[in-house]
């Protein structure tokens, strides 16, 4: 006989039986009192379904909060939703933002008018967004036919947005409406309104803001906020840069593409780094550093950046050496452990500071020193090679995850040492309110580069990608404000060459994976890329660092 019940699953293992018929967002009502936070959405089966769903089954059902990766970019786009909202609706539509970039818990934003937008300002648009909030307004999802988005798009004059939906291939698209305003994000949404109600907008004067919201790893706080003048100024130089090519966003690249002119641009992109390259090898004579210390987070393109560096001193009659801090790891049995028993090798601690200060000293100092290789599966240092001397012009390359904190070498004279922030802060939007985010960049190349040197799983590699932004956080970008340079190792034209590479590996990633709905999400904001032929990035590239066949792979 059939019923018209059934039981739900909840994310702690509570079970429960509801009407067929109820929707997740009724469901989460009964459930928010069980959660520390706010939830922002809800998974079925590994993947992000909309509140409005009605359970007509048996059911697990999981919501999230922005400790998830999913509920951080769901939180994420809400909260720009009701930013650009607000705007309109305290100014008028003659008013515009642009979310830039991300930058260290939060992003980066433009507000585009004919007058100058002051701190007065600033405190209107908040206000108007916690009037938003506060109300717990409803945000509705449109399936709209593909024509009738390009058709709205063109009336409001935003083109880019009209070219990247012509650019899709389904014929229905979805789109967000909160209030009478109409937006699209490479994201789903919250249901409503209500839960975006932990943020902050900072005010920073040239109609420029950043919007603060807590990171996954931040559980639900709002950080402080951490002003990082030269990363904005990256992104703003790198902006100047593609908006003088007419390369402002996504389109205008596919457009190359289309054109056959590609091969062109990145011949161009390829030489403005190596450009880049050389203006920092000019800065680390002119500061006369024997110790250049580099460090960025994952997949910042460390390895090839260092390599360039040291050929261009040797072409210009240096003696260099290219020191791994990994090296100088303590043995095993000494390594520090974490609160939960296991090894923590990514504190200082773990590392063996006072043998790496002695020989650091002693090498230019030109005494001869017995540099040591830390065997991984050991878990031992062992001196295999012949000791080295260094001469009077000698400069010693660093890369490691404690590079910047002048903790790890505090034996050093600071006048010799020149600390470089690596970082891939890609400058080219997908439009005006949707921007390739630099950790999206950097777990693309990351994925790539570990499926094929190391036949690493795809979905591990999305799994553990929380945990490596944890170690940044608290390791790497505390310390990029005291740095003598940052180098942006983004190439505009990289994501359409990535994803003829990482697009299989996603899709490989199985519906009943934990990454699934991470991996699907990637997959989407890849869709108004063109691909773009490998065959036309040179061998020294630090693009070929991840996609391979790099001619820096052997070099020391």
């Amino acid at each position: 006989m059939a019923t018209n019940r059934t039981n739900v699953t909840f994310n702690d293992g509570t079970v429960i039986e509801v009407e067929k018929g109820t929707t997740i967002y009724e469901l989460s009502k009964l459930y928010k009192s069980s959660m520390s936070y706010s939830i922002v959405g809800a998974e079925i089966d590994n993947e992000t379904v909309p509140m409005e769903t009605k359970i007509t089954r048996a059911t697990k059902l999981e919501f999230i909060d922005v400790t998830s990766t999913n509920g951080y970019k769901i939180n994420k786009s809400g909260l720009e939703f009701v930013t650009e909202v607000a705007l309109k609706e305290t100014f008028g539509d003659g008013y515009e933002v642009t979310f830039d970039h991300s930058i260290a818990n939060g992003i980066h934003m433009t507000i585009i008018c004919d007058k100058k937008f002051s701190l007065t300002d600033a405190k209107k648009l908040k206000t108007k967004m916690n009037e938003i909030i506060a109300n717990d307004e409803r945000i509705y999802n449109l399936n709209v036919e593909k024509k009738e988005a390009i058709n709205y798009y063109n009336k409001v004059k935003a083109l880019e947005k009209a070219q990247n939906i012509h650019n899709l291939t389904n014929n229905i698209v979805t789109v967000y409406k909160l209030r009478n305003y109409i937006n699209y994000f490479y994201s789903e949404m919250p249901y409503s309104t209500g839960c975006l109600n932990k943020y902050d907008l900072v005010f920073l004067g040239d109609n420029k803001l950043v919007l603060l919201f807590p990171s996954p790893n931040a559980k639900y706080k709002v950080p402080e906020y951490i002003h990082y003048q030269n990363v904005i100024k990256c992104f703003e130089e790198g902006k100047k840069w593609i908006n003088a090519l007419g390369l402002p966003y996504i389109p205008d690249l596919n457009k190359k593409i289309s054109d056959c002119e590609i091969e062109d641009l990145i011949k161009l992109v390829e030489t403005n780094f190596n450009n880049e390259i050389h203006d920092l090898v000019d800065d680390i004579i002119k500061k006369n550093a024997r110790y250049v210390l580099f460090a960025g987070p994952s997949s910042s393109g460390k390895t090839t950046t260092t390599k360039k560096v040291a050929l261009q001193l040797r072409s210009r009659g240096y003696e260099v050496l290219v020191i791994s801090v990994d090296n100088y790891f303590k043995d095993k049995k000494d390594t520090p452990k974490d609160e939960k028993g296991n090894y923590d090798f990514e504190c200082l601690q773990a590392l063996d500071l006072k043998l790496l200060n002695k020989q650091l000293k002693d090498l230019i100092q030109g005494k001869k020193v017995n540099l040591p290789e830390y065997n991984f599966v050991s878990g031992v240092k062992e001196y295999n090679n012949e000791p080295i001397k260094l001469g009077e012009k000698a400069i010693i390359l660093m890369e490691g995850l404690h590079c910047l904190n002048d903790e790890m070498t505090p034996d050093l004279d600071a006048n010799l040492k020149y600390k470089v922030y690596l970082s891939p802060f890609i400058p080219i939007n997908v439009d005006r309110h949707n921007y390739i985010s630099t950790t999206d960049l950097r777990l693309m190349r990351r994925i790539v580069r570990d499926n094929r040197t190391r036949a690493t799983d795809v979905g591990a590699t999305i799994n553990y990608w929380n945990s490596v932004r944890s170690g940044e956080e608290k390791y790497i970008f505390p310390y990029i404000n005291n740095v003598n340079k940052i180098v942006n190792t983004s190439l505009i034209y990289e994501v359409g060459v990535l994803k003829v590479f990482v697009e299989p590996l996603l899709y490989s990633v199985k519906s009943n994976s934990s990454a699934y709905n991470e991996a699907r999400r990637l997959i989407n904001s890849l869709r108004g890329f063109y691909p773009i032929p490998s065959d036309y990035v040179g061998d020294d590239s630090i693009l070929r660092e991840f996609i391979g066949k790099s001619a820096f792979e052997t070099y020391k």
